[in-house]
């Protein structure tokens, strides 16, 4: 990391140094800028160290417990299973520092560039003042182009605050050094169904409170929510208690919630674990002193990352457009290019691809079925269930299905929604044909291996075409 210094003077000067903001600091280095990044907690943000890469880590955990206890399924007797949350923690901890190490390689010695670490605030268009982490004096750094990466956090329940035990978050769940052993879920998106299909795998009682995974296609919504409740999770579906329905208390807590059907249900636990969004970090980061517009908790900006300052720059979570690390590491991509000058390829949000890691495994890019019939598209729909494919017979993993939304009139795929066995793997094929403009019959036309999961994809396509092969 960089020792601090007065008035110096960069091209490119980053304002965090998550994974927008590294990938951003890379690329402008790359492209002959002279490069700085300030970081207040640590490089390589949430996703590294409190988000994506542990929380899969703890995923992976989870799985092979899963898979242990089906081994007489494949002829492997492994005696009596048992799990040790504690090394499954500390794995995880340990895949952060070897990915860490990585990047601070790639800074120190490849690229040579300087992190500052301390809290940088605008004092004007070129000038970010840097109150260091460790103490001492502010100072200033300059800069000709400034990109803001300054992230998000966890959302709390208005009204409840966290206290890292009782009441926590994303952020205090990869750390946490001792699994609840009943929790309360509220929070049925990414970050809430990954962590409550955590515990429940690690032998946790677990509820989960509101709606689950809202912005899948309807039809994946219902397949994950029936896959939960064969895994005899309590789902609290469409539920939205407010403070007032919560009681925490030194022993644990206590919760009122009344479900979509009017249902009400009193729920008692250890400990609550709140996922309902994040919020962007734009707060005594100098945006309203230097002018840069805000809109509720994020920065607005346009197809190339620019704010409404001109040489500001924001990407990643602050800038609201979508929420996940690929996103915000092509999106450092399209600023650092943008400065350089260079025509980069806009990012459409529509053919950047959602993954949920949990049990079974979601993967979408595209327009849901109700989108595109809201945007007045005209749709055919292809679906193909997991069971009939070979591979996925042939691991043990036949739940789930492939849905396709196709223009109707045209006949190009607007949608791929993926629920099951490596479904966060094989979205990129979507993600490539959504690209590319594909149609369904090119899809279709595409020969996919025998035998893979992959080849739902393809049977899928038959069946939006008319003509479904294995079912």
């Amino acid at each position: 990391m960089a020792d601090s210094g007065k008035d110096q003077k960069y091209d490119v000067v980053l304002l965090g140094g998550g994974t927008g903001g590294y990938v951003a600091a890379i690329r402008a280095k790359q492209l002959g800028f002279n490069v700085a990044v300030i970081e207040e907690l640590i490089l390589g943000g949430t996703c590294l160290h409190r988000g994506c890469i542990p929380t899969k880590a703890m995923l992976k955990s989870a799985s092979v417990l899963d898979e242990a206890k089906r081994a007489a399924e494949f002829g492997v007797n492994v005696g009596e299973i048992s799990f040790d949350y504690s090394v499954a923690l500390k794995r995880s901890l340990d895949v952060v520092e070897s990915q860490f190490r990585g990047l601070t390689y790639l800074f120190d010695k490849k690229h040579k560039i300087p992190v500052f670490m301390g809290r940088g605030k605008l004092l004007d268009k070129h000038t970010v003042e840097v109150t260091p982490k460790e103490g001492g004096d502010p100072f200033r750094i300059t800069g000709d182009k400034i990109i803001i990466n300054t992230g998000s956090r966890p959302r709390p329940i208005k009204g409840i605050e966290f206290d890292g035990k009782r009441v926590f978050n994303s952020d205090h769940a990869v750390v946490l050094e001792e699994m609840p052993k009943r929790v309360i879920v509220r929070g049925g998106g990414a970050t809430g169904i990954e962590w409550a299909s955590i515990y429940h795998r690690y032998g946790a009682k677990v509820t989960l409170v509101g709606n689950v995974v809202p912005n899948e296609d309807k039809d994946i919504r219902a397949q994950v929510e029936r896959s939960l409740r064969r895994q005899k999770m309590d789902v609290i579906q469409g539920a939205r208690p407010t403070a007032d329905d919560i009681e925490v208390t030194s022993k644990g807590v206590k919760m009122r919630a009344v479900d979509n059907r009017g249902k009400e249900h009193t729920i008692e636990a250890d400990a609550l674990f709140v996922a309902i969004g994040r919020q962007g970090n734009i707060e005594n980061i100098g945006l309203e002193e230097v002018g840069v517009k805000t809109e509720r908790d994020i920065i607005p900006v346009d197809d190339m990352m620019r704010t409404n300052i001109d040489g500001i720059y924001a990407i990643g979570d602050v800038n609201g457009q979508q929420m996940l690390a690929h996103t915000a590491q092509h999106q450092g991509i399209v600023a650092a290019e943008h400065i350089a000058g260079l025509n980069p390829e806009p990012i459409d949000i529509l053919n950047s691809p959602s993954c949920t890691y949990c049990d079974p495994e979601i993967g979408s890019v595209g327009l849901t079925e109700d989108q595109a019939r809201e945007l007045g598209y005209e749709v055919k729909i292809g679906t193909f269930p997991m069971r009939p494919n070979a591979k996925a017979t042939i691991e043990g993993l036949t739940e789930g299905m492939t849905k396709l939304v196709v223009d109707a009139d045209t006949d190009d795929v607007l949608g791929v929604h993926i629920v099951g066995a490596h479904a966060t793997e094989l979205i990129s094929e979507a993600a490539l044909g959504r690209f590319l403009n594909m149609s369904v019959q090119e899809l279709g036309w595409t020969v996919h291996p025998h035998p893979t999961v992959a080849e739902v994809i393809g049977e899928a396509a038959h069946d939006a075409l008319g003509h479904a092969i294995h079912i």
